[in-house]
């Protein structure tokens, strides 16, 4: 029987948030246990002066901690659900997907209160496409502009007046004892989350069914229900973060509502749709809605930005 659990995490504060938030509950469930923590940096970490778009790839914060696990360094890595590969390396599994916090990208700003507020050419900051072409969808009047570092390098920087506002997401803000400087939350209508937006998930090897029994009371099923959906979604269209998409599930009196868009980079062309299923077949909607999309126009957009589909 293990004595002791060592999880793996980024070294960035929010990350930490997270693998100590994990760690917290794991000792209280096992005070007889020790927990230890590894840091380990990512290339997403190293790699600060280019858009993730750019960068590319899949697992740009994940490959690291992977490895780790995979040659027992660590037990299990603690991740942003919205920063996980939809395909994870043989060997590995998501065993855990936490209870979700807030799912909304928050609006911060010094200058303005509301979002609507904003006006024509103001410089908006974000490290993400998705955010970036659903913004420019409701508001083509915006400079959006790259925003990257961890989240008080971004605070820092509209401090600084680099920015008129930036979007973050509302759950790491909260995390961090931030929730104060939110002024609004963006309606859904003007941007849907990431997949698994305001979710930790929990990797683990998969053969370690001790570590896997240990961690299971850390699971919600609804969350993972919801975000399992999304993660098809993602699949199916080939998300990473160069393809701006946004997707949202909720289970709603006993019914997975998923609802997903699909966007040019210049917000030009916008394609949204909602669906409503079983619990049960919650990668099927995601596959589905998916489909739905790209042959409306999606595969275009696609196209468009260099990325192919079957």
């Amino acid at each position: 029987m293990k004595n002791k659990i060592v999880i793996g995490t980024r070294s960035s504060k929010l990350a930490l948030w997270q693998a100590e938030y994990i760690a917290d509950c794991l000792k209280k469930k096992y005070p007889d246990k020790s927990i230890e923590l590894v840091h380990i940096t990512t290339k997403g970490d190293r790699v600060l002066d280019v858009p993730l778009a750019k960068i590319g790839g899949k697992g740009l914060f994940t490959k690291e901690l992977e490895m780790a696990m995979l040659d027992g360094t660590i037990d299990i890595a603690v991740h942003s659900l919205k920063d996980m590969p939809t395909v994870l390396p043989e060997g590995l599994q998501l065993a855990v997907i936490s209870k979700r916090a807030d799912v909304g990208d928050a609006f911060v700003s010094l200058k303005y209160n509301k979002f609507a507020d904003l006006p024509a050419g103001a410089k908006v900051g974000t490290s993400s496409l998705r955010r970036k072409a659903q913004i420019l969808h409701e508001r083509p009047d915006l400079q959006i502009c790259d925003l990257r570092g961890n989240v008080n390098t971004r605070l820092e920087k509209l401090e600084q007046g680099q920015f008129d506002a930036i979007i973050l997401a509302a759950a790491g803000l909260k995390r961090l004892g931030y929730a104060d400087k939110i002024k609004e939350i963006l309606n859904q209508k003007i941007c849907l989350p990431a997949v698994g937006q305001g979710a930790l998930a929990i990797e683990a090897r998969a053969e370690d069914q001790e570590i896997l029994d240990l961690i299971e009371f850390l699971h919600d099923k609804e969350t993972a229900c919801a975000t399992t959906a999304e993660r098809s979604f993602l699949a199916r269209v080939e998300g990473g973060c160069q393809v701006p998409v946004g997707v949202y599930g909720k289970v709603v009196a006993g019914k997975l509502e998923v609802e997903a868009v699909m966007a040019s980079v210049d917000g030009k062309t916008l394609l949204r749709d909602k669906v409503t299923g079983e619990l049960a077949d919650a990668k099927k909607l995601g596959k589905g809605i998916a489909e739905k999309l790209l042959d409306r126009g999606g595969l275009a957009i696609m196209q468009e930005i260099g990325l192919l589909t079957d």
